[in-house]
């Protein structure tokens, strides 16, 4: 049988799995589109983290392209204005945390995007306001610790207020609808 392959744009609030273990009820992707038997994520988005995920059928290809040869990019949006010596900061490398024990990143890309990203909405609202300003990044990694761009934005001060995944290589995220499925013939890596 032919490996099947899909491009996703996970929604807010789906875990990016298709067996849920636990008694929690948790939204699956499986729940978005009748993928075959075998399909599984390329890397893993948390529940609350959205956008371009990669799944298919060959697990080798998996293995690759969740491979630190292939960078991801994300648009983050920060709680407060970051500024130029944070962004720095990120781009050499900050101290995390990873199953207790401490991590250096490995150098990254973060640049200030100079205006908010036009996503939809997010289901469940972030904030308004009054609880004061944002600011919107987009940072490109080439690996991919547990809630790794989470961890990096607080330990520069500037917590995440949204997540969402824009590029894996060179496949982008671009006007893909939250929840939309689209069956590709092939993921070259």
């Amino acid at each position: 049988m032919q490996d099947q392959h899909f491009i996703i744009h996970k929604p807010y609030g789906f875990i990016s799995q298709f067996v849920n273990n636990k008694t929690r009820k948790k939204k699956l992707l499986g729940d978005l589109y009748n993928f075959p038997v075998g399909t599984m994520s390329i890397g893993r988005l948390d529940a609350k983290s959205e956008g371009l995920l990669l799944l298919t059928t060959n697990g080798m290809l998996s293995h690759t392209i969740c491979s630190s040869k292939v960078e991801k990019e994300y648009y983050v949006q920060l709680d407060g204005i970051i500024d130029q010596e944070s962004i720095d900061r990120l781009n050499i490398g900050v101290e995390i945390g990873f199953n207790g024990i401490k991590y250096m990143t490995k150098p990254c890309v973060t640049v200030l995007l100079a205006t908010a990203p036009s996503f939809k909405a997010r289901s469940t609202k972030i904030r308004d306001a009054r609880h004061g300003p944002t600011s919107w990044i987009s940072v490109a990694i080439r690996e991919g610790k547990f809630r790794q761009v989470r961890k990096m934005t607080s330990a520069v001060g500037f917590p995440t207020l949204r997540l969402v995944r824009v590029r894996i290589g060179e496949i982008k995220l671009n006007d893909l609808k939250s929840g939309e499925v689209i069956p590709v013939d092939c993921l070259e890596y």
